[in-house]
């Protein structure tokens, strides 16, 4: 018995199934592919043969595709869709001199926008693209050439250059903080989880000796922007990146009752940071490969006063 699965039919069968699906008739596929009507019906009975199945009704003349060629039919026109827009990234990706850029929020706000002008310096036929998403995008269906995102380096298949890391401050209001006499007391105390890293509290916590213990008040926040304000707001405990907490301490909206430096001394794969991303075969656009130089080059530490 033969086995159909196991492979793929031949391709130019396919194709000329895709054109007769679309135009119902053996002769006008023909026409759009320049050949006879008999090597279009050859190669319907080739695929057909291959899948071990009939795809079309014929009435005399006519045909008409049944229900298995409908259903075959739409994965075709899908996969046709996907090599023609491959194919189109590829004619043109040494040709271009965009840089479609995807930059976690905070990265993109904190540090990126002031630095920008010294790419387009180093770069100036370069069209750099920014767009801003928390968590890391589909490099294809997002038409993204390089990211820079917030984690720990732990992204399977792609290219990950740290660029620094982001070393949290534990923060609350002023009137929070009057319940904290030691580091036990944040076990009683609502925590702002980041969503991206679940265990970047545990970490702290076990750093500092205190078990971690998840309570129902604690509450789970999607980006940088949002704890912080969440924090301001005397929602909870928060982890706040060192130059925001600093800005807020001066004015007294914050405090930090451990001092600043509680995550320093922490196994380097605890502690998060902002990552360089990208698939290997992007290096190979040159204003891409410049693009990703320039950002490997760059100090993105910010002096704290």
């Amino acid at each position: 018995m033969i086995d159909h699965t196991s492979r793929l039919p031949p391709l130019n069968a396919l194709r000329v199934f895709h054109v007769v699906v679309r135009h119902k008739s053996f002769r006008a596929a023909a026409d759009e592919l320049s050949v006879t009507p008999q090597a279009v019906s050859l190669q319907v009975k080739v695929l057909e043969d291959a899948l071990g199945v009939e795809l079309f009704e014929r009435r005399g003349r006519a045909i008409e595709p049944n229900e298995q060629a409908i259903l075959l039919a739409h994965f075709v026109q899908a996969a046709f869709d996907e090599l023609g827009e491959g194919v189109r990234r590829v004619a043109k990706a040494n040709l271009r001199n965009r840089v479609n850029l995807n930059a976690s929020p905070y990265f993109a706000t904190r540090y990126l926008l002031d630095r920008v002008a010294r790419f387009r310096a180093a770069v100036p036929e370069a069209d750099l693209r920014l767009t801003t998403m928390v968590e890391l995008p589909d490099f294809v269906a997002d038409d993204v050439d390089v990211a820079i995102q917030w984690g720990y380096g732990s992204w399977k298949g792609f290219e990950a250059t740290l660029l620094m890391r982001d070393h949290k401050v534990i923060c609350c209001t002023p009137d929070l903080a009057r319940r904290i006499s030691g580091p036990q007391d944040l076990a009683t105390l609502p925590l702002l989880h980041p969503v991206l890293s679940p265990e970047l509290w545990p970490d702290i916590l076990r750093h500092m000796g205190v078990p971690a213990s998840g309570k129902a008040h604690d509450i789970r926040l999607q980006d940088a922007a949002t704890m912080r304000r969440g924090t301001l707001a005397g929602l909870g405990v928060g982890l706040i990146s060192t130059i925001d907490a600093v800005e807020d301490m001066k004015i007294g909206k914050l405090v930090a009752p451990f001092g600043t430096q509680v995550m320093q001394g922490m196994a380097d794969a605890e502690v998060p940071g902002f990552y360089l991303i990208l698939p290997k075969a992007h290096r190979r656009v040159r204003t891409i490969s410049a693009f990703c130089d320039w950002v490997e080059a760059e100090d993105w530490a910010i002096v704290v006063d």
